[in-house]
């Protein structure tokens, strides 16, 4: 049975943009590219509700790993869904009359037994990064599950166009790094971890007491010296019972300040505490990928063919190096960069030509021009004159006043007076 592949275009159909508000009209994929068609942002800067179909995707992430106790499958479907930590804390008020309840709700904790320990975690985040539902924090980590776990890095199907060959070619690449990169961060305090990778944890205090037992008292142990623990990231000492993350993959000799569990390229938060780990570092699943692999710059998906076009620094595949304007396919032709993105000749005259003070007609991107303090002529006899005398200016000196130049001080004060 061949199944055609679909690129989701009806979701989030119509939502606001909100990078752009009013000025886009609402979402609508682009049927290769990973951006809205009215505005051109991406859809993570779209108000799309995407809460059940992220956690499908970290629930395929954490298909056929170890970490398949944070996943449910379904009954009705069999698909993997991430089974996220949501907790919700509640602080009596205290009223004349009655008592109203004011909860808060974290989209997602850390998944530890211990309550306490996860408060005292999200405490350590920075405000606007905790995310508490409706916050401008729960906003960050959805855009950031959007950024740094793309489905198109690990679903063949939400790719566009594969052959057989690059389906199969993904499925190892994505198969090899869940046996060698992918992780999930640990919430522990530094007491509870003693010893090195592969020894027994044992409680600090030499008693038979359980882990569990050692949270509670918060570390709070004799004996236990703040100086003992320094952040991998940032080389600062972790404070006496804060709580540390640590990275299995890195070893439990190593531990980082919650706020410092970044990626190395970005620098953002590892959303949901999903690391990927390479050669000493820390990285988020875009980035580890393009760490791996060449990125195209048009489809935002991983190149798996042998074949693609290499530009400006960025890479294609061949039937993606188009203009950003109007997709015209740019094999062969002149284009001009226009921040970062490549577009052709007849696009840039009519959308991002600048215009001469000279002759007021669009400068082709191709002949010399004048530019100075944003103003810009052709570089030639006709255009780039003397605002007063005519004289042409081209390898003279001339004195600019907002968009006039005049060759002399008598012609400016003819001019300016």
């Amino acid at each position: 049975m061949h199944t055609k592949m679909g690129l989701g275009h009806e979701e989030g159909f119509g939502a606001p943009c909100l990078k752009c508000k009013d000025k886009c009209e609402g979402f609508e994929l682009h049927y290769w590219r990973k951006i809205c068609r009215n505005c051109k942002c991406g859809q993570e800067e779209h108000d799309v509700p995407t809460s059940s179909e992220d956690d499908r995707k970290v629930g395929k992430l954490f298909e056929d790993t170890k970490y398949t106790t944070l996943i449910a499958k379904l009954k009705s479907d069999g698909i993997p869904m991430y089974k996220r930590n949501v907790m919700i804390l509640t602080n009596p008020v205290a009223a004349k009359k009655n008592v109203s309840i004011n909860t808060v709700t974290y989209e997602w904790a850390p998944p530890v037994q211990n309550q306490t320990l996860a408060r005292h975690y999200m405490q350590m985040l920075p405000k606007e990064k905790q995310p508490v539902a409706g916050s401008e924090g729960a906003q960050y980590r959805k855009k950031q599950l959007a950024k740094q776990l793309p489905a198109h890095d690990q679903d063949p199907s939400k790719c566009h166009e594969l052959t057989p060959n690059e389906v199969k070619q993904m499925e190892q690449f994505v198969k090899k790094y869940k046996n060698e990169a992918l992780g999930v961060g640990d919430v522990k305090l530094p007491s509870e971890v003693e010893g090195k990778p592969g020894e027994k944890k044992v409680p600090a205090n030499g008693e038979k007491g359980t882990p569990a037992t050692v949270g509670a008292m918060e570390g709070k142990l004799p004996g236990q010296k703040a100086s003992q623990y320094s952040c991998f990231r940032c080389k600062l000492n972790m404070k006496e019972g804060d709580p540390a993350v640590y990275a299995e993959r890195a070893g439990y000799d190593k531990l980082w300040h919650p706020a410092c569990f970044v990626c190395c390229t970005c620098n953002e938060l590892l959303v949901d505490m999903i690391y990927f780990w390479k050669n000493g570092k820390l990285y988020c699943g875009r980035h580890y990928c393009d760490s791996e692999k060449p990125r195209c710059a048009g489809c935002d998906e991983l190149i798996f063919s042998n074949e693609y076009t290499q530009a400006e620094g960025q890479s294609w595949h061949l039937k993606h190096f188009c203009c950003f304007d109007c997709d015209c396919i740019l094999a062969g032709e002149i284009y001009v960069m226009v921040k970062e993105k490549p577009i052709c000749k007849p696009c840039y005259v009519k959308n991002h030509a600048v215009i001469c003070q000279g002759c007021h007609n669009a400068i082709d991107p191709e002949v010399q021009r004048v530019t100075y303090n944003n103003f810009n002529w052709h570089a030639t006899t006709e255009c780039f004159l003397c605002s007063c005398c005519s004289k042409c200016l081209i390898g003279q000196k001339f004195m600019p006043v907002e968009g006039m130049v005049f060759c002399s001080v008598e012609c400016k004060k003819k001019m300016v007076s």
